[in-house]
């Protein structure tokens, strides 16, 4: 099936985050800016999430969901046949109102206010706002560029350990950046967590942006010893632009763990969203030639805009096999975090400032590339533009 990725959505007045809530993060409200900062895409979803969601239309019925087996059942099988984990049981999954509400509720489980989590800066900015809500401290671990990617430096966290940690968050693929990391550097994260008593969440919601040639590894397919201790997250939210369905996925192989996590879900009396439900069945059941496309798309927009924005004088991008975000660096112009900014809008482009993703960040903008290509063509013209008086 051909899929169409080309045509521009009108998105601006449609209630789409990353339009219209323009002039709240940005103070601006310009219907010509470019809008590349909400990680979702600027696609049409899968026909087949399109067509359970008009058959719950066409149903008529609007109240609470039950029975969560087609889902699990769906979720087992793209896992086990894309990503490698066959004995992944559909009975270890929870379903929660998005990775970041998952998140929260891991926290709850395995942590006290006062208590520190670890987070590898610089990543996704929602896991501290959310861990600093619920009471808790962040040790960042900042992580080092070597050969153009990001890497961990587990002996320099060792180094920086309080006592107060009881979880370390791992984003993979990362955010920002597109790292897929390797097998023995998940493994070794992995027994670094065993060996000082830590519960590891691993965030995998850019598990399905892997570009085509590459190959994502979960985290439990890694390092399958230390299971005990592994909290997944993840959903089709990112994978499948389905993200407005708040639906997210938490999966404990573990069943202490997961009683652990169970008490703190019944006290939530919360139930899933009936049509985020229904696309992420649809899209873990049905979906797969369009995430093929999808991905070979981003890879292809990746190229065009990583030839032309490195080309600037002064600008790098980071080399990304995962994601549609992409991350460059501007640090070697010299200019302000907020001078930097300034120039991209009023070259009408909005990406997020790399100073929300903690240290590491300033200097840096994250552009989301999930974009039409001749809206991508335009953006990157902007940008080329915004910094043209320095080449």
């Amino acid at each position: 099936m051909t899929h169409d990725f080309d045509t521009q959505l009108a998105l601006r007045g449609s209630h789409a985050a990353k339009y219209d809530n323009l002039e709240q993060a940005f103070g601006v409200d310009d219907p010509e800016i470019i809008p590349m900062w909400v990680a979702d895409m600027d696609f049409p979803a899968a026909p087949a999430i399109r067509a359970a969601l008009r058959a719950e239309v066409d149903l008529g019925y609007c109240g609470y969901f039950g029975n969560a087996a087609a889902a699990g059942q769906a979720v087992a099988a793209w896992y086990g046949s894309r990503h490698g984990w066959e004995d992944i049981d559909p009975d270890w999954i929870r379903y929660t109102h998005g990775v970041v509400s998952g998140f929260g509720d891991v926290l709850a489980t395995f942590s006290e206010p006062g208590d520190s989590v670890v987070v590898f800066s610089p990543v996704y900015h929602a896991f501290y706002r959310q861990a600093r809500n619920m009471g808790r401290e962040i040790l960042e671990s900042r992580l080092k560029v070597e050969n153009g990617q990001f890497h961990m430096d587990l002996d320099a966290l060792q180094s920086s350990m309080t006592g107060r940690e009881r979880i370390v968050t791992f984003c993979t693929p990362h955010n920002p950046g597109g790292r897929l990391w390797e097998v023995e550097e998940i493994r070794a994260l992995a027994r670094f967590c065993e060996a000082n008593d830590l519960i590891l969440i691993s965030d995998e919601i850019h598990m399905d942006l892997a570009f085509p040639g590459a190959k994502f590894v979960p985290t439990a397919v890694a390092a399958p010893e230390q299971l005990d201790r592994l909290v997944v997250l993840t959903a089709a939210s990112k994978g499948f632009n389905v993200a407005g369905g708040e639906t997210g996925l938490l999966v404990a192989p573990d069943p202490d763990m997961r009683a652990r996590v169970d008490k703190v879900l019944a006290d939530r009396e919360s139930s899933p969203n009936r049509f985020g439900m229904a696309m992420l069945t649809a899209a873990f059941a049905q979906s797969g030639d369009w995430s093929e496309a999808a991905r070979a798309y981003i890879a292809e927009n990746f190229r065009t805009f990583a030839r032309r924005v490195a080309a600037i004088p002064g600008v790098g991008v980071m080399e990304m096999e995962s994601t549609y975000l992409a991350w460059v660096d501007f640090t070697a112009l010299g200019m302000s975090d907020d001078e930097l900014l300034k120039r991209l809008l009023a070259a009408k482009v909005a990406p997020s400032p790399g100073t929300q993703f903690g240290t590491g960040g300033s200097g840096h903008m994250r552009f989301n590339l999930a974009l039409p290509r001749p809206t991508l063509m335009s953006a990157i013209d902007r940008i080329e533009r915004a910094f043209s008086d320095l080449q």
